[in-house]
């Protein structure tokens, strides 16, 4: 068949990807003059099962209310007339009880760490170069109460299968000894041995470069306007430089996907969420981390992606808007040189934000709207680069009318 798969990051380009691995014509469509220059850019690095929590949770309601006041909140709330935002934060306000939440976290864990398990696949298939490390995550606590609380709170994904290792202070120290000289900041943390990193957007790129050599049409600098439907089936895709037909159509658009769905008289629940990130140079006599991490008292964190130490933070629920300024950095700035005061140059900071594709649930959309030749794979949220390889081959399986490998209860519109 041929597929047109819209929307040129992560998500796309993994689609296009295993679409090829399957012998389709494939043609992927994207706005901007190359691959992974949106929400894939500049992203966290993590891919980390082992971190697969629900953002709706019990606690969050309580943060965006204080986030009205104070700028240091990990969550922060932008009042908007857009009726949109209002519909999908009310039904994410509706996700944030404990029930909801561990439901929700064991879906979300499910396909991370099946994704986790495809991108070594391909990586090995490939031979792309990302600056993946295979190190682990450390997720560490400031005090012995939010520890304590945090070793709960793992015994979701602990009773999953998740490996997970419960470390002192000098533990940590010792697994990393960028964080030594601070260690008597830290309580203790955990452990994810099989969680890694990698630059996603270094990823993207590569594998869309292992496309082009496969077959694949790559068509950047091209934006679509609207899609052409009969009714029960997509017809066309409309472009700025013309109309594109094929057999099957891949939604992968990210936050645009439902302004796409719009002109079809649909509604996605997805909706754009900010996050922010430093991306550092390491160079000189800086001692950077070993293992990436999450500060989870300030929800600030950090990997190492060769030379470069990239920190992200905060969701900022601001809408369409991307722009950022200097100011919007001060306070993750502040957290990281706390924790890891010889880390980086942090004089020398490139400023990023980037607008995440959010459900209210955190599961991406998979499978069959309306129309049956086409197929969604967004609402990725903050774990996209970590589903992005999972949620692609789930897709392939679904045009090939093949039963995915991991069930898809809460990742789909039926």
């Amino acid at each position: 068949m041929h597929i047109a798969v819209l929307g040129g990051g992560v998500i796309g380009v993994t689609t296009a990807y295993e679409l090829l691995q399957d012998g389709h014509q494939v043609t992927l469509i994207e706005r901007a003059a190359d691959v992974a220059l949106g929400t894939s850019f500049a992203n966290a690095g993590m891919v980390a099962p082992g971190h697969a929590f629900a953002w709706a949770s019990p606690k969050v309601p309580k943060i965006l209310l204080r986030s009205l006041w104070r700028n240091d909140q990990a969550f922060r709330f932008r009042f908007h007339a857009d009726p949109a935002f209002w519909r999908w934060s009310l039904r994410f306000l509706r996700e944030c009880t404990a029930e909801r939440a561990r439901l929700n976290t064991q879906r979300k864990h499910r396909l991370c760490s099946y994704s986790q398990a495809v991108l070594r696949e391909i990586a090995a298939d490939t031979q792309v170069a990302f600056d993946g490390a295979e190190t682990g995550l450390l997720y560490f606590h400031r005090s012995q109460e939010t520890l304590d609380r945090g070793v709960r709170n793992m015994a979701i994904l602990r009773d999953l299968g998740q490996q997970q290792d419960i470390l002192t202070r000098d533990q940590i120290a010792a697994l990393d000894p960028a964080l030594a000289p601070m260690k008597h900041k830290i309580a203790g943390g955990v452990y994810a041995p099989t969680d890694s990193v990698g630059d996603c957007a270094m990823f993207t790129r590569a594998l869309a470069g292992v496309a082009r050599l496969r077959g694949a049409d790559i068509r950047t600098g091209t934006t679509v306007m609207r899609l052409e439907s009969d009714g029960a089936r997509i017809t066309g895709v409309q472009t700025d430089r013309g109309t594109v037909q094929a057999d099957a159509y891949v939604l992968a658009m990210g936050i645009w996907s439902p302004k796409l769905l719009r002109g079809l008289d649909q509604w996605l629940p997805v909706y754009p969420v900010k996050g922010y990130s430093l991306t550092l140079p390491i160079g000189g006599n800086h001692v950077a981390p070993r293992v990436g991490g999450v500060d989870e008292d300030n929800l600030v964190a950090y990997t190492r992606l060769g030379e470069r130490l990239r920190v992200t933070a905060t969701a900022d629920f601001a809408g369409y808007d991307a722009t950022h300024r200097p100011s919007d950095f001060a306070v993750m700035l502040g957290k990281i040189q706390d924790i890891l005061p010889g880390g980086a140059d942090y004089t020398q900071p490139t400023y990023w934000a980037g607008l995440r594709p959010m459900t209210p649930e955190g599961t991406p959309i998979l499978g069959t709207g309306r129309q049956r030749n086409l197929f969604l794979n967004t609402g990725h949220g903050h774990v996209g680069w970590t589903m992005s390889c999972g949620a692609a081959r789930v897709t392939r399986d679904l045009i090939a009318g093949r039963k995915p490998a991991i069930p898809l209860d809460g990742m789909t519109l039926h």
